[in-house]
């Protein structure tokens, strides 16, 4: 144990480069082709200087939900890394020309900065869940991540918070010393609580969605095969049909509609310029 702690010590030691990050724009919306590695070295470079950044791990429902409104849209695309949580994406990015794209699955991205964190000595919080959700989550983390520091930890009312609540809010993260804040409070209203605390919280803030639910347990993951064929959002509607039916057979064929414009326009583009 003390040597495999000392070799990923030793993996994580080297300082993260700042490189750029090739990017595309699916139906309006930017998305970064980029990997765990490059991700994670990113963010806990960022998290390390004690920088406030926002992290996106973006689904096919962020590119459909910026269709509806300007703003989130200009939310998204303030966005620090926006990564390619879901397989529609990545092939997007691929069919747009870039070589080789990776999903970079927020829950599996999650655990993977825990681990980093924990190596680190970089302080985390965990903003979002029901109350039950949370106390099952900072169990499964003490037992899995046993000296990963946990200096904050809040599940939010389901409601709109008053101007008092947010700023009392910012000022315990602040208070907290947390570096890396992960905010499971569900899209969009996860992007949007990180996009309005951008230069207020002094902490590198990751929308992770349903991480919580299941590094707590709560909820199942697909099965990684279906994962890897882009099929999960199928197994998400057969565990949830009542809260997921419109996100995936309503916004799922329009998704397809819209880029399969985009695609066919940037093709006619290209040859026109050849």
């Amino acid at each position: 144990m003390a040597q495999e702690r000392e070799e990923l010590e030793d993996y994580f030691a080297a300082p993260a480069l700042e490189q750029s990050v090739e990017s595309r724009f699916i139906v309006g919306m930017r998305v970064d082709a980029t990997s765990y590695r490059e991700a994670s070295d990113r963010i806990m470079s960022w998290a390390k200087n004690g920088e406030s950044r926002m992290v996106c791990a973006a689904s096919v429902n962020n590119v459909m939900e910026t269709r509806e409104s300007d703003d989130f849209l200009d939310a998204m695309n303030r966005a620090d890394l926006v990564t390619p949580d879901g397989m529609p994406l990545v092939w997007g990015l691929k069919l747009l020309g870039v070589k080789g794209p990776t999903r970079t699955y927020g829950p599996t991205l999650t655990q993977i900065l825990l681990d980093r964190a924990e190596v680190s000595g970089i302080p985390v919080g965990f903003y979002g869940g029901s109350p039950q959700v949370l106390d099952d989550l900072l169990e499964v983390a003490r037992r899995r991540w046993p000296e990963l520091k946990v200096t904050y930890a809040h599940s939010p009312p389901f409601r709109e918070l008053t101007p008092e609540e947010r700023q009392r809010e910012v000022a315990e993260i602040n208070a907290s010393g947390a570096r890396l804040v992960f905010v499971g409070i569900g899209s969009p209203k996860q992007d949007r609580w990180m996009d309005s605390n951008k230069n207020q919280i002094g902490a590198v803030m990751l929308g992770v969605g349903a991480a919580f639910d299941f590094i707590a347990g709560v909820k199942k993951q697909a099965p990684s095969i279906l994962q890897r064929l882009g099929l999960e959002w199928l197994f998400r509607l057969l565990s949830e049909p009542r809260r997921l039916w419109r996100r995936y057979l309503v916004r799922n064929p329009r998704f397809l509609y819209l880029f399969g414009l985009q695609y066919v326009r940037a093709k006619v583009a290209g040859r026109s310029e050849a």
